[in-house]
C-alpha cells in the first residue's frame, strides 16, 4: 500500500512537462505581442482610430492571455507538484503562490470573460463588416461565459469556498 501512495505521490511530476510547454507557449505569445507592437508602431501615423483602438486592443487581449498563462504556471505547479521557494530578497508576488485551486479556476474564468469581452468589443467596433450571424454568436459566446463565471463563482460561495488565501486577494 505504501509503494502505490508513493508513486501515485510521484506521479505529480508527470504535470511538469506541461508547465514547461505552458512556458513555450508564454514564449510564442512574447513574439506575438513583439510583431503586433511592431505593427501598430508602423502604422500608428497612416492608422484611423479606429484601427489603433483595435491594435491596442490585441495587445490587451494578448497580455491577458499571457497573465493567464502565469496564473496558471504557477498556482498549478504550487498547488500540484511542489512549493515554490522564491527567496525572500525576491521581487516575487506573495499572492502569486497564494492561490489556491478554486481561485485558479474564478481567475482563470475572469481572463477568459476579459478575453471574450475585448473580442465581442472588436466585432462592435468594426460592425460595418460584421454580419448578423457572426455579431449574434459574439454576444451569446460572451454571455454564456459571463453566465458560467457568476454561476463558478456562486457555487463556490455556496460550498464555503473563498475562505483561504485566494479570497484575501
Amino acid at each position: 500500500m505504501r509503494t502505490l501512495e508513493r508513486v501515485l505521490l510521484a506521479s505529480r511530476w508527470l504535470l511538469a512537462p506541461f508547465f514547461l510547454g505552458l512556458l513555450i507557449g508564454l514564449v510564442a505569445l512574447l513574439v506575438k505581442a513583439g510583431q503586433h507592437t511592431f505593427h501598430l508602431a508602423e502604422t500608428m501615423l497612416s492608422a484611423t482610430e479606429s484601427e489603433m483602438i483595435l491594435g491596442v486592443l490585441g495587445l490587451v487581449d494578448l497580455t491577458l492571455a499571457a497573465s493567464l498563462v502565469l496564473i496558471i504556471i504557477f498556482s498549478g505547479y504550487e498547488n500540484f507538484i511542489s512549493t515554490i521557494r522564491a527567496g525572500e530578497s525576491s521581487t516575487w508576488p506573495i499572492w502569486l503562490t497564494k492561490i489556491d485551486f478554486v481561485g485558479m479556476k474564478l481567475k482563470l474564468m475572469a481572463s477568459i470573460v476579459s478575453i471574450s469581452a475585448i473580442e465581442l468589443l472588436r466585432v462592435f467596433m468594426s460592425i460595418g463588416t460584421t454580419s448578423d450571424r457572426e455579431l449574434m454568436f459574439s454576444i451569446a459566446i460572451h454571455v454564456t461565459f459571463v453566465a458560467s463565471g457568476v454561476l463558478l463563482a456562486l457555487t463556490d460561495r455556496m460550498s464555503g469556498g473563498g475562505h483561504g488565501e485566494a479570497g484575501k486577494e
